[in-house]
């Protein structure tokens, strides 16, 4: 997506935002802001009401209203003014939870819809995720268990389906029993200047936007005990395309922008331009096909990483697809900076990522296709990585001999995450079945002296490097090649 179609883009997107010729208070229909009453009921009328008479905006004023799932529809715009807070009920039976998509909100087949102004959407998730488990675990509700967590029932705090011309702007989220909001095989989608405070429970991830076209995040933050923003494709006849993600700032106890992992369609023309991602556990920017699902045409540029496990992770896998893995091709990174640290960088929120059992020396950034499956066409340029370095060989261990760099495993089937391979040979940049890969104005630094090269190339078939610097204590072999072919260093 051009620049030029990006601005059309936003120019229809912002027909989204209504003007409203009459709006409803609250209150008009019996709704009370007392944070005991259960609206549910009265707010689902107001909203079949206002779009039964061709559509405007119910408006809520200060206060706390109580209520189970609602469901928005066409032409209905909620506007929550500051200081009115809709709280979510901890009663789970409050909440939609025989639909495959249960939530707070939920909307399906619906066209100009909004929620606006500086007012909160509280799903109180703890509570609501615990009360399921109970109810699990005494036998009166059926639901799959994974680690202790409900894995079908629990609410989000937004689910929007198959909806077109939606809005979301200024209002806050918190708290989610699971995804915070979710937009599945929408069009025409803006989401503008919300705040995202969710790390209530498990899988809080803060926007998941799945098989939607024409999309365009802006100014916005997240903190998420999971993927901050996250792209899924959950549909192989769908995909993600023509999206732009620009000015926004992540926190996670996972990764801060995401790509997957269910991948099954696959994604087109994404643009992540001007973010900031800090103090998050997994990777700043991850982009995963494990499913079979194809990658193309994403361009990412001005991303600074701060206190975060790892900077870059590209991966194709066969989790779920292994007669027909997926691709990655074209992926431009550029203007990135990256600070790694030395200890665990989600430490001390409420939901942390996993302690490893078997922990690692830092990772590298790392591109890893499969055997016979490359990921094509990677640019990295005007990069800079900071490490710790200071790896522990007698802890450790990952030799660059050709026997050594053989025997890592490809992991093809596995969950795709950076750790996996615990030790790999390389303090800066892994770089495994790749082809035309180009490097151009990259810095890698230690602060520490490291017993691993910085750069490992392992079958990459193609690749230019100008302007590669390494900067680290000591006196090292910086790069290693093994099995591959047509390296160009200039």
């Amino acid at each position: 997506m051009n620049r030029l179609k990006y601005i059309i883009l936003l120019l229809a997107l912002t027909t989204v935002c209504h003007v409203s010729a009459k709006q409803y208070k609250a209150s008009y229909f019996g709704i009370k802001s007392n944070g005991t009453t259960l609206n549910t009921t009265s707010i689902q009328k107001a909203i079949d009401y206002i779009h039964e008479t061709g559509g405007d905006t119910l408006v809520f004023y200060v206060g706390r209203y109580l209520t189970g799932t609602i469901e928005l529809k066409s032409n209905v715009h909620i506007m929550l003014r500051e200081g009115a807070i809709l709280v979510g009920s901890t009663n789970i039976y409050d909440y939609n939870i025989d639909n495959p998509y249960p939530a707070l909100v939920y909307a399906k087949d619906a066209s100009n819809i909004s929620i606006s102004g500086k007012g909160v959407i509280d799903g109180q998730g703890f509570e609501v995720a615990y009360n399921l488990t109970d109810q699990i675990h005494k036998g009166i509700l059926d639901d799959p268990m994974q680690l202790d967590r409900p894995a079908n029932r629990r609410p989000h705090g937004i689910y929007f389906r198959e909806c077109n011309n939606v809005s979301i702007s200024g209002i806050t989220l918190r708290n989610t029993a699971f995804w915070v909001q979710t937009y599945d095989q929408c069009e025409y989608l803006r989401i503008d200047g919300i705040t995202v405070d969710s790390k209530a429970f498990w899988n809080n991830d803060g926007l998941d936007i799945v098989d939607c076209k024409e999309v365009v995040v802006s100014n916005s933050f997240f903190d998420a005990a999971d993927d901050a923003i996250c792209f899924k494709s959950h549909d192989a006849t769908k995909r993600c395309e023509n999206i732009e993600v620009h000015n926004c700032v992540a926190r996670s106890s996972a990764n801060g922008i995401k790509f997957g992992t269910a991948t099954l369609g696959g994604y087109k023309n994404i643009r992540i331009i001007n973010n900031k991602v800090y103090d998050t556990f997994r990777s700043a920017i991850t982009i995963a096909t494990p499913d079979g699902g194809k990658v193309e045409n994403i361009f990412v540029d001005s991303l600074y990483a701060y206190n975060t496990g790892n900077a870059i992770f590209l991966r194709i896998g066969t989790r779920k697809n292994k007669e027909q893995p997926g691709s990655i091709d074209n992926v431009t990174i550029q203007n990135m900076y990256a600070e790694i640290p030395a200890t665990k960088p989600d430490q001390g929120y409420g939901y942390e990522g996993p302690v490893e059992d078997l922990p690692r020396n830092v990772s590298p950034a790392i591109i890893f296709g499969i055997p016979g499956v490359d990921i094509n066409n990677v640019t990295l340029r005007d990069i800079e990585i900071v490490y710790p370095g200071g790896s522990n060989p007698n802890y450790a261990y990952r030799g660059t001999k050709p026997a050594d760099l053989d025997a890592i495993p490809e992991m093809t089937d596995s969950y795709p995450e950076f750790s996996n391979w615990k030790e790999l040979p390389a303090w800066g940049l892994y770089v495994r079945h790749a082809s035309n890969l180009t490097l151009e104005n990259v810095t890698l630094k230690a602060k520490e002296k490291d017993y691993r090269p910085a750069i490992v190339f392992d079958d990459v078939k193609g690749a230019t490097l100008s302007g590669v610097t390494y900067n680290v204590p000591g006196k090292r072999r910086n790069f290693i090649q093994h099995q591959s072919t047509r390296i160009t260093q200039k």
